[in-house]
């Protein structure tokens, strides 16, 4: 962030515009976001542009100092439209566009990646039995994610709503609210550093270790 800082303030030879895009912004600790504020107050003429998907974890003291825009998604029947124009069949673009939480580019690229949607479909129990070798060839950030979702469809049922991403059938049974909460707040943090583990092995093997015992909490 400090070099994106002094980018920003270091004067242009053809004297254009400068533009800087954080994305996600809410990965920002507090040391970052409080290294821009100095910039924000008093901006060089430059541009800070922070994208989301979770604006209230981010500073107030950054917040108050953007002006903010929503932008929506498309509509599920267009985004299925899209997809089969890019050659999925319809069946299969809507199993990934479930799979990826309604983003339709994060469905193709899933759909690209080699994967079959039997191993999507697998995942959630093949995780509650410990099965490591379901997540082979993934990064930890990819694995972080996907266990992100099967905990927060877990706690959807554990509340008597239905499931984002998997399919209902397909879910282990959920243990108590409170278990799955803390199984969340886990992954949060795990998320942060997920992009540069020590050992990528063990920390995949650690993160499938916890979600089984998780799923197999009484309390």
């Amino acid at each position: 962030m400090r070099d994106a800082v002094e980018f920003t303030q270091r004067t242009s030879g053809r004297g254009r515009g400068k533009a800087v895009l954080v994305y996600p912004a809410e990965q920002m600790n507090a040391i970052t976001a409080n290294a821009l504020l100095k910039t924000l107050e008093e901006p060089p003429g430059r541009a800070f542009y922070f994208a989301t998907e979770a604006a209230h974890q981010l500073l107030p003291t950054i917040r108050s100092r953007c002006l903010a825009h929503t932008m929506a998604w498309p509509a599920e029947p267009d985004m299925l439209q899209w997809l089969q124009q890019q050659g999925l069949a319809a069946e299969a673009a809507q199993a990934w566009l479930r799979a990826a939480g309604g983003r339709p580019l994060d469905a193709l690229a899933m759909a690209q990646a080699g994967k079959g949607l039997d191993v999507f479909q697998r995942l959630p129990k093949a995780v509650a039995a410990g099965d490591v070798s379901i997540f082979a060839d993934m990064a930890p950030p990819e694995v972080v994610q996907w266990l992100q979702k099967l905990c927060h469809d877990l706690m959807c049922v554990a509340q008597g709503s239905g499931p984002r991403y998997f399919a209902v059938q397909d879910l282990p049974p959920a243990p108590s609210a409170m278990i799955l909460a803390r199984w969340a707040k886990s992954l949060a943090q795990e998320a942060r550093t997920a992009e540069h583990p020590f050992n990528a092995g063990l920390m995949t093997d650690a993160l499938v270790a916890q979600a089984r015992t998780v799923l197999h909490s009484k309390h």
